[in-house]
């Protein structure tokens, strides 16, 4: 078996742990029977300074005939914050439906986390963020005092949204952002956090702030209850997003598969994110199930560290591991968590932010080792 699998090795860092996590994989390739085919798309800061383009419809397209792309980092500090990642990033999320961000937030064996008293038994849950919508959509502006009107779209493969505002404000000037979910895109997110939910532990928490913002996250709730009705196994709970961050500190065995619309989602993340140890641990999906996924670290591109081979590279060799098992390689996949965890356990090999002097490129290789001898 081949696989072609794009990969954008990004800024910053990003083609430093990219290189480190096709290591790995063509490792868990060598292993159980198949190989890559590795496409490099030059997208990012140099190619944006150069040609003035983020990227082409042309290069969506064809982008569109592969099932996983693997992404390094996007961003660069000589381009004003946003650009890239509005016009590559979340550009390609809307482009390919990815309407899942899955974050596993699971703490390795060998791992510190600042939660006193707590183990790898005690953290072990996973995150489904909807990935489209809510205050992400990208509606929102200024206006100055006196009357104004604008006009706004939303545009996805579900659906068209169009937003025609009068704005008569005494206000000096006022900046608004609008939020949106629809029945379809809560109800395909919803759906798929409950199916994860039965192949675990029967247990789903929804997120919201339906007490202040009632309109768009009770209108979330109708729908989570509506798709609940047709998994009675699993059991639920609702959870307020600044209660829930208080739960992840006090309390993070009480979860199992947390879904969240977009915002929330991206918030309890990065808080789950250092409960498991740090960014340099935490793999990221962006997924359509029936369409083009993309795997990524959740961390940024680091640019003060590029070409140091000093950063940890495994939250990108686990995004590696997510892909895998997107592909239909569960067994490599798992193989892949082992060896990290094996890494981590033994702590010979790590680099400065887990305590190490390790370089990047040295702990890629230990991990591709330990893959082979799982």
């Amino acid at each position: 078996m081949n696989y072609k699998v794009p990969v954008i090795p990004g800024d910053g860092i990003g083609p430093e742990i990219i290189a480190e996590g096709r290591k790995v994989l063509e490792a868990a390739g060598e292993k159980h029977g198949f190989s890559f085919d590795w496409i490099e798309f030059p997208l990012g800061a140099e190619n944006y300074l150069k040609t003035g383009e983020l990227v082409s419809e042309e290069t969506l397209k064809e982008l569109s005939n592969y099932r996983a792309i693997y992404l390094g980092a996007i961003g660069d500090p000589r381009i004003k914050p946003g650009i890239l990642e509005k016009g590559i990033l979340l550009a390609m999320r809307f482009y390919f439906d990815q309407y899942v961000n899955l974050r596993p937030v699971k703490l390795l064996e060998g791992v510190w986390t600042p939660l006193k008293n707590k183990g790898p038994k005690d953290i072990d849950f996973v995150v489904v963020r909807e990935n489209t919508e809510d205050f992400y959509i990208g509606i929102g502006s200024r206006a100055k005092a006196g009357h104004s009107h604008a006009d706004f779209e939303v545009k996805r493969a579900l659906y068209n949204v169009k937003f025609g505002l009068d704005i008569d404000s005494d206000s000096e000037e006022i900046g608004y952002q609008i939020g949106e979910v629809s029945k379809e895109g809560c109800h395909r997110v919803i759906k798929y956090a409950f199916d994860l939910a039965v192949r675990r532990r029967h247990q789903l928490s929804s997120v919201d702030k339906a007490n202040v913002l009632s309109d768009i996250y009770g209108f979330w709730r109708e729908i989570f209850l509506d798709v609940a009705s047709g998994y009675p196994s699993v059991k639920t709970d609702f959870n307020f997003v600044d209660a829930i961050t208080m739960w992840f500190v006090k309390n993070p065995e009480w979860f199992d598969v947390i879904v969240a619309p977009n915002m929330f989602g991206d918030i309890i993340t990065d808080l789950g994110a250092m409960i498991q140890g740090g960014l340099g641990l935490a793999p990221g999906a962006n997924l359509n199930p029936e369409g083009t996924s993309m795997f990524e670290p959740i961390h940024g591109s680091a640019p003060k560290y590029k070409g140091q081979n000093k950063v940890n590279p495994i939250a990108t060799i686990w995004a590696g591991a997510l892909l895998l098992d997107h592909l239909g390689q569960p067994k490599a996949a798992e193989d892949i968590v082992t060896a990290i965890e094996r890494n981590l356990f033994e702590g010979r090999i790590k680099t400065y932010d887990l305590g190490g002097s390790s370089t990047t490129s040295e702990v890629g290789a230990e991990i591709a080792r330990l893959v082979r001898s799982t």
